[in-house]
């Protein structure tokens, strides 16, 4: 009797420690891969940092497309100097084109003088003293710029001269004003769409941080 009974109490101590340890490390039900050797997860960390490392840089592909030669040429900027953003840059081009655009139309090239090559402003002179002597004058209001893209992009590694194109699509009103102050040409009312394809050159690395408008066209 007294045998039967210390393997009854046996037994439920048997089926305690099992349902305890069911608790603790669980159960395994379906397919599981083998545990990985610390040499397979190295492996593996490796390859996942190799494909975020060498991965397309979004900065360069959200404008142009992976692998051509403008996103090489882009790439190399970024490698002659630490912080170039094309984003960025396009803000600041952005910004740029409404300036050089107004002061244009305005006949005001006092303020383009840093951002003008001698080239630019010796074209732009020439129309603003030609407009004067007719007795023309343009008023303009700028309504804002629709499009913004990369048109081309080159860049020399031995002097390290960037030049970027960018394809300006804006919007403004604007009329040509004679002596007497009748409009010769354009409405108040009417917003106009103007596209410009202008470039812009810059020395990559250079302590001169602005980049100027080297070229224009349509």
């Amino acid at each position: 009797m007294n045998s039967m009974i210390q393997l009854l109490v046996l037994a439920g101590i048997a089926i305690f420690l099992i349902l305890r340890l069911r608790s603790v490390l669980g159960t395994r039900e379906g397919f599981e891969k083998p545990p990985m050797s610390v040499a397979d997860t190295r492996d593996d960390l490796r390859r996942e940092f190799e494909v975020i490392e060498g991965g397309p840089d979004r900065d360069i592909t959200d404008h142009v497309e992976d692998g051509t030669p403008e996103a090489k040429s882009l790439a190399a900027m970024k490698m002659a100097e630490d912080g170039f953003s094309v984003s960025e840059f396009l803000r600041g081009a952005r910004g740029a084109y409404e300036m050089i655009l107004m002061g244009f139309e305005s006949g005001e090239l006092g303020d383009l003088e840093g951002l003008l090559s001698d080239e630019v402003y010796e074209t732009f002179e020439q129309v603003v003293a030609q407009r004067k002597s007719q007795g023309l004058k343009i008023e303009a209001e700028f309504v804002g710029v629709r499009e913004t893209s990369l048109a081309g992009v080159e860049f020399d590694r031995s002097s390290q001269e960037a030049e970027i194109s960018v394809r300006f699509v804006g919007e403004l009103t604007s009329v040509v004003r004679n002596a007497d102050g009748e409009i010769i040409e354009g409405n108040p009312n009417e917003i106009k769409r103007q596209k410009d394809t202008w470039t812009f050159s810059r020395t990559m690395g250079s302590d001169t941080p602005n980049w100027i408008l080297v070229a224009t066209g349509d």
